[in-house]
């Protein structure tokens, strides 16, 4: 008699405590609190650019006629960047510039690699590359064209403005081969140095 007591109140407890079990699995399990991604707020330099710079150049560049060659210089780029997540960034430049001055003026176009370093919006770099250009020498009537072929080096510091407004100053150094500009003036060419400023808009 006792064991079927015994069974009939473990039996009635199993069913009343049936529905606070039921409860206990309808509840929702607690979520962590949501935690919005992490993102950057630095500057990022990859994209493509296109710009406009201005500046002056200094050269002996007409040395048989004892003719400096100093110039207001100035041109237009387009180029490409990457900044690596080391912060590292590399890219491709290519510029067409025009330079005026009695005796020599001058066209140019070239062709750089970039290489440098970001601090978030400021980007100090290197650039080194190849260039063609042509000179147009005038004297005592005469004017003589001559194409000449060379390099570029050099260095800047180029920093964002806003998302897509940069501002740069850069030294250029330009090395190329001399050429006879004949009557008009002798042994000439485009090598010299130039300090520039500039404005770009990346996309």
């Amino acid at each position: 008699m006792s064991k079927l007591l015994l069974g009939a109140v473990a039996g009635t407890a199993l069913l009343l405590s049936a529905p606070v079990f039921a409860a206990d699995l309808n509840e929702p399990i607690p979520q962590a609190p949501y935690a919005p991604p992490v993102t950057s707020s630095a500057f990022d330099w990859t994209g493509a650019y296109v710009g406009a710079n201005v500046g002056y150049s200094w050269a002996n560049q007409a040395e048989s006629a004892g003719k400096g060659h100093d110039a207001v210089v100035g041109g237009v780029f387009a180029g490409y960047n990457y900044q690596m997540p080391n912060n590292f960034v590399v890219g491709g430049e290519g510029e067409v510039a025009y330079g005026g001055a009695d005796p020599l003026a001058t066209w140019t176009g070239a062709v750089r690699g970039r290489a440098g370093y970001a601090f978030d919006n400021l980007l100090v770099y290197g650039t080194v590359g190849g260039l063609v250009g042509q000179g147009e020498m005038k004297n005592n009537g005469t004017s003589t064209t001559r194409t000449h072929v060379g390099y570029q080096v050099g260095a800047g510091l180029e920093a964002a403005l806003t998302t897509n407004v940069t501002a740069r100053a850069e030294y250029l150094y330009t090395g190329t081969n001399d050429r006879d500009y004949g009557a008009a003036g002798g042994q000439g060419d485009l090598s010299g140095n130039a300090v520039r400023v500039g404005i770009g808009y990346k996309f």
